[in-house]
């Protein structure tokens, strides 16, 4: 290690931060590159090619001609994602708010057998069928 001088070492660990962004880079780009509906067979076979074969220019060239498309696919893509994930948890929730109509949910149905018993308005019998009802 007394060989090798700290400026050296430097240079070296900057040269393989680039690599490692590069890669990551070359990765996105492929990603995107399948991932977009505007561009057909051919387009996308060419595109590869030049990422693959002139790599670090390829890559370049991509970002600098599709760039803002890229950004444009992720950001719909994460909005189809936020859309997908909040439409399971309503119905994982038991809520449907579409339409204006409110589906009631198990909880609340429960929540409301058990006010009907503390009132007295129905029997712990009652009350015990309508929730096997419910359950079920």
């Amino acid at each position: 290690m007394d060989d090798y001088p700290l400026l050296n070492l430097f240079w070296t660990m900057l040269w393989f931060f680039l690599w490692i962004m590069w890669l990551f880079l070359l990765f996105r780009v492929i990603t995107d590159i399948f991932r977009s509906d505007d561009l057909h067979g051919w387009a996308k076979a060419g595109w590869l090619v030049l990422a693959l074969v002139l790599p670090y220019v390829g890559v370049l060239i991509y970002v600098i001609v599709r760039g803002k498309s890229m950004g444009s696919r992720d950001v719909k893509e994460a909005k189809d994602r936020d859309a997908a994930f909040k439409a399971y948890v309503r119905e994982a929730a038991g809520t449907d708010t579409a339409g204006g109509a409110t589906k009631s949910s198990h909880v609340e149905d429960l929540t409301r057998l058990a006010d009907l018993k503390d009132k007295g308005a129905i029997t712990d019998e009652e009350y015990q069928q309508a929730k096997a009802k419910l359950l079920v």
